[in-house]
């Protein structure tokens, strides 16, 4: 940050939730494959490319921290529904996707059960910060 520069304060949040029970290998892929969606829904998340001292291109990123944070299986059931019933952009990944191998039967995985029903592993939720302070009452940060 420059002298004198106040810093970035952001009106909306980007959080990950994930389930306490997770092995870190899944942690870190269910983190990452959340993420990854965000972008293409809300497109103004994503700052400028990056450069270095060489001119070497690299891509894009989210121009926003993203905050994780664990809990139970209960708190991910009551945190989706808080995060749906207040109109929050979500994405969602549920045990089933261990087992698959691709987006194709990633997606037909998720179709294939009832929304009260998903087997919630992680959810990724970004909105205006205090609605997504309120969605995920009751999650701790990652530590």
């Amino acid at each position: 940050m420059a002298s004198g520069e106040a810093p970035v304060r952001f009106d909306t949040k980007v959080a990950v939730l994930l389930r306490d029970d997770l092995e870190t290998w899944q942690r870190l892929n269910v983190t990452a494959f959340l993420v990854s969606g965000l972008g293409s829904a809300v497109p103004e998340v994503i700052g400028e490319p990056y450069e270095d001292a060489d001119s070497t291109a690299y891509l894009a990123m989210i121009r926003q921290p993203v905050l994780v944070f664990e809990g139970s299986k209960e708190t991910l059931t009551a945190a989706h529904t808080k995060a749906l019933s207040r109109s929050l952009t979500t994405a969602v990944f549920t045990s089933d996707l261990f087992g698959t191998g691709n987006d194709r039967d990633n997606r037909a995985a998720v179709r294939a059960v009832g929304r009260d029903a998903l087997d919630l592993v992680g959810l990724l939720v970004h909105g205006p910060r205090n609605t997504v302070d309120k969605a995920l009452k009751g999650a701790r940060m990652h530590s």
